[in-house]
């Protein structure tokens, strides 16, 4: 099982300042690779405090120039919001720029409060996602296409200069339903059971396994991403703190996930929440050591191939590279054993 740091972006104050934000973010790209996980992901939201990334490419790019090794994954570049036809260029060239370690991962999008703002209903965005990626893929692998659906409609063109390369293609889906079909198709897919229980993260990846299955041979080795709360606590008071941010961040989060999306000057209104921290710490890894590597062997086991860690709750930004540290130290090498065992 591979690991991958999510560059979860987060501005509880926003006096800390973007600047300061985006340097922090490529830090910990550049401390993933030394400590050994497989990628970075970087998210894209739009006119809110959390996981604020307007243009996930440029920052791709930005990381590809100070790494050498790690792969960059969009999570997620969110396809409604945008026009295809200028997009499938961007991603071209970001790709270029990367020297070939973009991994486009791409969504719907998850908040109506940002794609409504953006012009495009939430109720729509899935209807409209469809197209676009079909639209994004026909510009990607063919010239001179032309198109004539609901939301676009184009004569002849073809994007320049062409792709060296078949870019992976990473769909995020929820849905077990919506995961088995996916992979049937031979996407990669990345999910996220959010906070909900074990058995939920089950139902996922067994719709994964068996729309692998069922996939044409092109879709036999794609992969399983797996999103998840991660923190590699020193103590049980450490845990206790970084928990309580989550709860905090989730408060946040919950808002314009499901709830009414109330935003003020662009920061997002921290409502109460149902669950309580403990419930909260049953869902998410936020633990000692010997715990964590126990609760991960479960999705190893599982047949997950990658775990997008999410570690970023607020905490200053060195014991976020000190966690990255000993998380690859003490956490990983564990794991590694595992999957070796179950390839054997």
């Amino acid at each position: 099982m591979d690991f991958n740091h999510f560059l979860s972006s987060y501005l509880p104050d926003p006096s800390y300042g973007g600047t300061r934000l985006y340097r922090d973010m490529v830090e910990q790209a550049v401390q993933a690779e030394k400590c050994g996980y497989r990628g970075v992901s970087i998210p894209e939201h739009h006119l809110i405090n959390i996981l604020l990334v307007p243009s996930p490419l440029q920052l791709a790019v930005k990381i590809a120039s100070v790494t050498s090794r790690i792969e960059l994954v969009t999570s997620i570049a969110v396809l409604p919001i945008r026009d295809m036809r200028v997009f499938a260029g961007e991603v071209v060239q970001a790709d270029m720029l990367c020297d070939g370690r973009l991994v486009l991962g791409v969504g719907r999008g998850a908040f109506a409060y940002e794609v409504g703002r953006l012009g495009t209903p939430i109720e729509e965005t899935k209807k409209k996602f469809e197209e676009s990626l079909a639209v994004l893929e026909a510009l990607l692998s063919r010239e001179e296409v032309s198109w004539d659906g609901d939301y676009y409609t184009f004569d002849p063109i073809t994007v320049m200069p062409r792709p060296e390369r078949a870019i992976p293609l990473m769909l995020a889906v929820m849905a077990p339903e919506g995961i088995y079909h996916t992979a049937r198709k031979g996407y990669h897919v990345q999910t996220t059971p959010l906070q909900a229980s074990h058995t939920v993260l089950l139902e996922q990846v067994n719709a994964f396994r068996r729309g692998k299955a069922e996939a044409a041979a092109a879709g036999k080795k794609n992969r399983l991403a797996l999103q998840r709360g991660i923190y590699l606590a020193r103590d049980a008071a450490d845990a206790r703190a970084k928990l309580e941010l989550a709860s905090t961040y989730y408060q946040r989060f919950d808002n314009v996930y499901s709830g009414p999306g109330i935003v003020d000057r662009g920061s997002i209104r921290p409502l109460p929440r149902k669950q309580t921290i403990e419930e909260l710490g049953r869902s998410l890894i936020i633990c000692e050591m010997n715990e964590m590597i126990d609760r991960l062997s479960a999705y190893s086991e599982a047949g997950i191939d990658e775990v997008i860690v999410t570690s970023n709750f607020g905490q200053e930004q060195s014991e976020t590279l000190d966690m990255m540290a000993r998380f690859s130290a003490e956490v990983m090498p564990q794991l590694s054993g595992i999957r070796q065992k179950s390839v054997a």
